[in-house]
C-alpha cells in the first residue's frame, strides 16, 4: 500500500450538494479498491492563479489515503470524465512528505 495525496478543484457553479455528491462519489471509489484515507480536506472557493475553462475560482478538495498503486489509473479516469473537475494531481508521497503531511494537518487542527 502506497501512500497518495490527491488535489482537485471542483466547478465553481456547483450547489453545495452537487459537491458534496461529487466528493463522496470519489470517496466511495477509493473505498471501493480498498483505500484507506489519512485526511479529507475541504479548502473551500479559491481564487485560481490563472483562469480554467473560463472560470477564475474553484472548490478545492484535498485526500490523503493509502491504497494499491493499481487503483489510482482508473481513479484519475474518472477525474478526466467528469465534468465537474477542472483540475486534479495526484502525488505519492515518500516517508518525509508523509511527516510533512502530518505536521501540516496537527498545524491545522491547532489553529481550527
Amino acid at each position: 500500500m502506497n501512500h497518495y495525496e490527491t488535489v482537485f478543484i471542483l466547478n465553481p457553479v456547483l450547489s453545495d450538494t452537487q459537491i458534496k455528491e461529487t466528493v463522496k462519489k470519489y470517496e466511495d471509489f477509493l473505498t471501493a479498491r480498498g483505500a484507506k484515507f489519512v485526511a479529507k480536506e475541504d479548502w473551500g472557493l479559491k481564487k485560481l492563479a490563472y483562469p480554467i475553462q473560463h472560470k477564475k475560482s474553484g472548490f478545492y478538495h484535498l485526500f490523503e489515503f493509502q491504497v494499491d498503486g493499481a487503483a489510482i489509473e482508473p481513479f484519475e479516469l474518472e477525474f478526466r470524465r467528469d465534468e465537474r473537475i477542472m483540475r486534479y494531481l495526484t502525488v505519492k508521497l515518500d516517508k518525509h512528505a508523509v511527516a510533512w503531511a502530518e505536521k501540516r494537518r496537527n498545524r491545522n487542527k491547532a489553529n481550527a
